[in-house]
């Protein structure tokens, strides 16, 4: 003999058939759907990630400029940049698409004639002061500069007060 579902078998018995729906409706869909969501998303974010990769590399990318001088004063500059993507790497170590993007605006800049610290300032504004292994003191930064010298200056003080309570 066949089975019923739950929600059939319960309203044969006497019981609330909307409350038995509900129930049924929580225990087979619901994780259904969630399941569904979640295998949508995945793919979609997936073939989008795809779709960046796809593009061609910037035409600075992968290219040095002719002209040496230049090329050291953005290479120079691609050292101090950290990769948003590789967060470990500089943007001249890295083979990240986003670091070749950095690298293409870096050596067009530089070529145009502009000065590295403007660019960096350009990229600090875009990017936020992650972007530089160098950062400035400013408004969010202090505490970067300022945090470890009160912690040494706390372990100084406490250092003293013991040895001068061991005396």
């Amino acid at each position: 003999m066949m089975s019923l579902p739950p929600f059939i078998r319960h309203s044969r018995e006497g019981g609330n058939l909307v409350g038995s729906l509900a129930r049924a409706l929580r225990a087979y869909w619901v994780p259904a759907f969630a399941g569904m969501t979640m295998l949508v998303g995945v793919l979609g974010g997936s073939f989008s990630a795809l779709a960046q990769d796809s593009l061609p590399p910037a035409p600075y990318a992968y290219r040095q400029l002719d002209d040496p001088a230049l090329e050291a004063r953005a290479q120079a500059l691609m050292e101090t940049l950290r990769c948003l993507k590789c967060q470990s790497q500089s943007i001249a170590d890295s083979d990240a698409p986003m670091a070749g993007d950095m690298r293409h605006q870096v050596r067009t800049r530089i070529a145009a004639g502009e000065d590295p610290e403007h660019i960096r300032a350009w990229l600090v504004e875009r990017y936020g002061d992650y972007v530089s292994y160098k950062p400035a003191i400013s408004a969010t930064t202090w505490p970067l500069f300022a945090v470890p010298a009160v912690m040494l200056l706390l372990a100084l003080l406490i250092l003293r007060r013991r040895l001068r309570g061991s005396r």
